[in-house]
C-alpha cells in the first residue's frame, strides 16, 4: 500500500550523499536490510520510482534513507538532494532479499552499503558487538566513502576500505577481487552479503566461489 511520507530533514554525508529523516505513518513496517520504491511526490515525477534502503531501525519513530546524488542519471536522485523540510515522497512496500542471517563479511561498492547500515545497527543493539563480522567497502575515492566514522565506530565491526581511483589514498587500492577476498574472507566461517551493481554481484559473487565460500553463504541483492 502506497504511503506519503513528509521530510523532517536533510544532512549531507558525502560530497554527493544525504542523510534523509521522513515522518513515520502508521502501517509503514520493514526489516532490515529491506528496501522501498519511492518517488517524489510533485507533478511529472510520481511515475519514476527508484529504490531505496531504510537506514532507520524498525522500532524507530522516523523513517530514514542514505541517498547518493547522480547528476548524470535520470535526475531523480539530484532532485532528492534537492529536497527541503515539508517535502513529500511517496513509497511502495518494503521488499528486498538482502537480511541478517549471521556474521560474516559484509562486502558493498558505493551506494550499495546501505542495505548493510540497518543490518549493523540492529546487529550491534542487540548484541553489544559485530565480533565476527567484517565490512569490505569499495568507493573511487576516500571522500566517496559513506558513513565511514560510523562504521568505524561500530563496536567489534572491522572495516576494510578500498579505493579504485585515489592514488594519494593510503587505503587499499585496487578492485575487489579473487586476490583481495583471499585474504580477508574464511570459506566456510560466516555469510557473505554482497550488494553493489549488478556487475559487480556477479565479478565477487564469482571470485567468492573460487576461493571455496559455498553457493549457499553468499547473499547478494542488486542494488545501482
Amino acid at each position: 500500500m502506497p504511503h506519503t511520507l513528509t521530510l523532517k530533514r536533510i544532512e549531507p554525508v558525502t560530497h554527493d550523499t544525504n542523510h534523509l529523516v521522513f515522518d513515520r505513518p502508521d502501517g509503514v513496517e520493514f526489516k532490515p536490510g529491506q528496501a522501498v520504491d519511492l518517488a517524489l511526490d510533485r507533478d511529472g515525477w510520481r511515475d519514476e520510482k527508484r529504490p531505496f534502503t531504510f537506514t532507520s531501525l524498525p522500532g524507530d519513530d522516523t523513517l530514514e534513507f542514505v541517498i547518493k546524488s547522480y547528476p548524470d542519471h535520470d535526475g531523480v536522485t539530484e532532485q532528492i538532494g534537492k529536497l527541503q523540510p515539508g517535502d513529500t515522497v511517496r513509497i511502495d512496500d518494503p521488499w528486498g532479499a538482502i537480511e541478517d542471517k549471521g556474521p560474516g563479511w559484509f562486502i558493498a561498492g558505493g551506494a550499495g552499503v546501505t542495505p548493510f547500515i540497518s543490518i549493523l545497527k540492529k546487529r550491534l543493539a542487540e548484541n553489544g558487538s559485530l565480533s565476527g563480522s567484517k565490512l569490505i567497502f569499495s568507493n573511487k575515492t576516500e571522500k566517496d566513502i559513506i558513513l565511514r566514522d560510523t562504521f568505524e565506530g561500530m563496536d567489534g565491526l572491522e572495516c576494510v576500505f578500498v579505493v579504485t581511483e585515489d592514488k594519494d589514498s593510503p587505503l587499499y587500492q585496487a578492485e575487489i577481487g579473487k586476490e583481495m577476498l583471499s585474504q580477508h574472507v574464511t570459506p566456510g566461517d560466516g555469510k557473505c552479503y554482497v550488494c553493489g551493481p549488478d556487475a559487480m554481484l556477479d565479478d565477487i559473487a564469482g571470485a567468492l566461489k573460487e576461493i571455496g565460500v559455498p553457493e549457499d553463504d553468499i547473499i547478494t541483492e542488486e542494488f545501482d
